[in-house]
Parts: C-alpha cells; structure tokens; sequence
C-alpha cells in the first residue's frame, strides 16, 4: 500500500491537509495536526510519503496519535517512509516513536529545505523490537539545507545487519533531534553544534 499526506501550513488559517491510503491526518488545535493510521502500515511493501509546507509567519505543530509499528509483509520485510519538509515559518515536528517488530525492515529518509527565517525542532524516536525482540533492522537518513547552505547530513543504522549490530551490547534505540536557528539545551543524548546554526542531539541505548 502507498500512502500520501499533505499538510501545508499558512498563516492566519487552519492548516490545508490532503491524504490517500493508510494514513490520514487530523486538526487537533489552530496550529496543531495528528497523524492518524486509517489501516495497518507500514507493512512490509509499504511506502509512505509526507510532504509538510509552512509558509513565511505561519506555525505548524505536527504529532501523532499513536506510536507507528513497522511489521513485515507476506512477501517482503522491506517498508519505507520519506518526508520531504518546505518551510519558512516554524515548525515542530515530533511524532510517538517507530517500533521496528519482529524482522522487519524500516527505512526512513527525511528531507529538509529551509528558508533562513524559519525555526526547526524536527526530533525522531526509534526502537527495534517489542520486548524480547531484536530482529528488526531501522535506517534513518536526514538532509537538511537552509537558504540553500548544507546543514546536516546524517545517517543511523540500528538493529540486525546494522553498523552496530553486536551480540553482546549493539543500541536497539536512538532520539535524534534537529534545532534551528539555536542550539538545544534541553535534548537528550550529546548535542552538537552545527556550523551553519543549530544543533543536532542524539541519544542511544537499549530501550527508549
């Protein structure tokens, strides 16, 4: 199943949404948005696409109902999500946490494109496995640009078949947290500061 979510954000108004397949979102306060499962994804074929616009002076928060379970599919492990994030206004962006379950395989991509007037808290919360399990397998990539200058490219593997991936003590969680224009002072993990302005904190351990 392929599913679409648009939100755009203006000033003055209730955010614009439009949403095909599993997953769909709601307005929760004037700024607010949730997002919604309307049917089991991701699965294991799964792809879900986001795309997120906040125009000049408008404010967006978006969350979510509930934390988003990745499974495997009858044919595949493999699920993907890509968000792709256009802003000029403020945006807080921080979803319940992905739990990658049994031996699925979960790969995120998050794309960024901000104005120089825009503020950023984009924070992402993973934890492979329910209790007991270790299987699974999480990549999560973020590229972020501001006023056209590189901000950050990072990349995380958690889990089976991972850079980490140990028997004896490999991470089965991670927070990564993006700031912009400041720097954190209140994230979890080691907050570093990056040469375009902002911050990246990141944080692993066994469970979240």
């Amino acid at each position: 199943m392929h599913s679409d979510v648009l939100v755009v954000a203006q000033p003055g108004r209730l955010p614009r949404i439009e949403c095909r397949g599993g997953l769909a979102a709601r307005h929760t306060e004037p700024d607010t948005v949730h997002l919604v499962s309307a049917a089991a994804t991701p699965l294991g074929g799964d792809t879900i696409s986001i795309r997120v616009i906040v125009e000049p002076d408008a404010r967006l928060r978006l969350r979510s109902a509930a934390a988003t379970m990745a499974l495997p599919g009858a044919t595949t492990t493999q699920s993907r999500a890509c968000w792709h994030i256009e802003t000029a206004g403020e945006l807080d962006l921080d979803p319940e946490p992905t739990i990658v379950a049994a031996d699925a395989h979960h790969l995120s991509v998050l794309t960024i494109w901000a104005a120089g007037t825009s503020r950023l808290r984009i924070r992402e919360r993973v934890q492979i496995g329910r209790t007991g399990e270790r299987e699974g397998f999480w990549s999560g990539a973020m590229h972020a640009d501001v006023g056209g200058t590189p901000l950050l490219r990072h990349r995380v593997e958690l889990g089976a078949g991972g850079v980490a991936d140990d028997a004896l003590g490999a991470p089965l969680a991670c927070v990564s947290e993006l700031r912009y224009p400041e720097p954190a002072e209140d994230a979890a993990g080691v907050t570093l500061a990056l040469a375009a302005g902002g911050s990246l904190s990141t944080w692993q351990g066994a469970r979240l």
